[in-house]
Order: structure tokens, then sequence, then C-alpha cells
């Protein structure tokens, strides 16, 4: 008789589910800004500062950006938790990409609500 040792979190469907909305969001972003630069066509700094003023953009923008970082995330967790077998190493590199995405997506707000 076999025994099936089970290995790794289990996330599953929740994790899949995840990577795809994350990825179409981040696709129709990019597909509004490509449209959007086709029109408008920014050339200046004055020009790209007035495009991000709009709050549609902005709320676009950090949409993006958090889909990004979330799905960072899980990748980025799902390749320490396949590669690095420590657990000790594997908890202080989750939380330090946690970290990190954190602090990227303050500073992306902060960036993003100091243009007038």
């Amino acid at each position: 008789m076999v025994k099936r040792i089970p290995v790794g979190a289990h996330y599953g469907l929740r994790d899949w589910l995840v990577q795809r909305v994350t990825a179409v969001v981040m696709a129709v972003y990019a597909v509004v800004l490509f449209l959007v630069l086709l029109t408008q066509r920014p050339s200046g700094f004055e020009a790209w500062k007035a495009l991000f003023a709009c709050q549609w953009m902005r709320l676009a923008t950090l949409l993006f950006l958090l889909s990004l970082f979330w799905h960072a995330w899980v990748g980025m967790r799902d390749i320490l938790m396949d590669y690095v077998h420590a657990t000790g190493a594997r908890l202080v590199l989750q939380v330090g990409v946690i970290l990190l995405l954190v602090a990227y997506g303050l500073w992306s707000i902060q960036i993003l609500w100091s243009i007038n």
C-alpha cells in the first residue's frame, strides 16, 4: 500500500482564480492606457501630469497596481513554498516580500495622490 504524503499549502482554486482575475484586470488596464495614449498622445511632463490628475485614471492605476502586487504575492509565495524548504528561511523571505509589497503599495498611493 502506497501512502500519499500531501505537500504544499493546497490553496488551489482560490489562488488560481486570483491569478486569472488580477491578470485580466492588468490586461484591461493596459488596453485602456494604450487607447488613452493613442487619443491624447501626451508629449511632455505637463500632459502626463494632466492625464494622471484625473480621478478615474488615478483609481484605474491604483486598481492595476493593487492587482499587480496581489498577483506578485501569490506567485512569490508559491515559488517560496516550492523551492525554500527550510521553514524559518521561507518565513523570513515571505515576510520580506509582504513588507516590500506593502511599502510599494503605500508609495504608489503617495505618488498617485500627490499629483495636482
